[in-house]
């Protein structure tokens, strides 16, 4: 894990969840810019899920494998997805989505981070 790189996706993730929620506010629907942000998003997450498979398979690994494996999974699915739910919902609710999911991500950033170096 890239400890930077999770504070970054940490940060940008909750970014896109104010700036999704004003809009939300606003009652605007999702536009370009905003998929622009959760591609930006996307690309962090791929960064980070690629740097952790490097060292994964340079040897370290984390105690509960599987339960990591599944919550990688989770952050690289959950940027697409909510883009292509939001970008369909072409209400209000659209931005309301992709916050959901930022909010989401960074607790999902902090449980990977447990599982890959955890409290002994």
């Amino acid at each position: 894990m890239v400890d930077w790189l999770t504070m970054a996706i940490q940060m940008v993730s909750l970014a896109m969840a104010v700036w999704c929620l004003i809009s939300t506010f606003r009652d605007q629907p999702m536009l370009v810019p905003h998929l622009i942000g959760v591609g930006v998003l996307w690309l962090l997450v791929l960064g980070q899920v690629g740097a952790t498979v490097v060292t994964m398979v340079g040897g370290e690994r984390p105690d509960e494998m599987v339960m990591f494996v599944s919550y990688l999974a989770t952050v690289v699915l959950l940027p697409p997805a909510c883009a292509v739910w939001g970008f369909m919902e072409r209400t209000k609710w659209g931005p309301a989505v992709i916050a959901f999911a930022c909010l989401i991500l960074p607790v999902l950033m902090v449980r990977i981070e447990q599982l890959w170096s955890p409290v002994v």
